[in-house]
C-alpha cells in the first residue's frame, strides 16, 4: 500500500511517500513561512520526487495532533481535501506515538513531550512501541510524576524539550536523556509506519483532528458569553 503522508502538527512541516518495505521520498521544513504557505509545494514536491501522482496512491496519512491548534488543522483540512478530490480514504496518525517512533530504538521508556503553552505539556509515555500513558494535558510536574514510576531511564523528544529541559533534569536527574536535535522531531516516515500497520481507515468526512484541550478562540466565547451573563 503506498500512502502520502502528511504533518503539521508541531513546528515541522513533514510530507513523505512510502509503502511497507520503502521511502521513496521525505521532505521536512521549519522555517519562516507558515504550515499553509509550506504544505502544499512541498506536498506536489514529495509526490514529483517519488514519480507518483494522487492516483496512484492508496490512502493519505495524516498525524491529527496532539499539537499547535493551527498547525493540526492545516494538516487535517489539506488531507481531508486531497482525499475528497482523489477518492481516497485517510488514515489518522497520533503526533506523540509518531514522535516515539522517530526516536529509535531506546532501552527505557520513550516520553513524547509537545509545548502546550502555559506551563503544561502534551504528554504520553511508551516503551518498546507499547504505550504506557493515554494523551493528556498537564504541568510538566504532573507528568513527570506519573512517569516516574514507569522505569529508570527516560528519553524526552519533542517540542516540549528545548523549554522544558532544564526543569526535567532538575527532577529526574541522571535519569532522564534526550534526543539528539537532529532526531528530536517528528518523522512523517514514523508516522507513515505507523498508518500503514493500521487496519482500520476513515473517509474524508470523518478525519477529525484531535484536540486534548478547547482552542483560545473557544475558551474566549465561553468566557465572554459568561459575562454577557452577568
Amino acid at each position: 500500500m503506498r500512502i502520502l503522508v502528511i504533518d503539521t502538527s508541531g513546528p515541522v512541516c513533514g510530507t513523505a511517500v512510502m509503502d511497507e518495505g520503502r521511502v521513496y521520498s521525505e521532505f521536512t521544513v521549519q522555517n519562516r513561512n507558515t504550515h499553509s504557505a509550506n504544505l502544499m509545494p512541498m506536498v506536489e514536491a514529495v509526490l514529483h520526487a517519488a514519480g507518483t501522482g494522487l492516483k496512484e496512491l492508496d490512502a493519505i496519512a495524516a498525524v491529527t495532533g496532539p499539537g499547535s491548534f493551527t498547525g493540526v488543522r492545516i494538516g487535517v483540512a489539506t488531507a481531508k481535501g486531497l482525499a475528497h478530490g482523489a477518492g481516497l480514504p485517510c488514515i489518522p496518525v497520533d503526533a506523540l506515538e509518531a514522535l516515539s517512533a522517530s526516536a529509535g530504538d531506546f532501552d527505557g521508556i520513550i516520553c513524547s513531550i509537545q509545548d502546550a503553552r502555559a506551563g503544561q505539556v502534551y504528554g504520553a509515555a511508551f516503551r518498546n512501541g507499547e504505550r504506557l500513558l493515554g494523551d493528556a494535558p498537564m504541568k510538566l510536574e504532573d507528568f513527570l510524576n506519573n512517569v516516574r514510576p514507569l522505569g529508570e531511564r527516560f528519553l524526552f523528544i519533542g517540542d516540549g524539550v528545548p523549554v522544558y529541559r532544564d526543569r526535567i533534569t532538575e527532577l529526574l536527574g541522571g535519569k532522564a536523556f534526550f534526543a539528539a536535535t537532529h532526531l528530536g522531531y517528528l518523522r512523517p516516515s514514523a508516522a507513515g509506519m505507523i498508518a500503514l500497520k493500521k487496519e482500520e481507515k476513515a473517509d474524508y468526512l470523518t478525519l477529525q483532528a484531535t484536540y486534548l484541550r478547547p482552542p483560545n478562540a473557544q475558551k474566549n466565547k465561553k468566557l465572554l458569553e459568561a459575562m454577557a451573563r452577568e
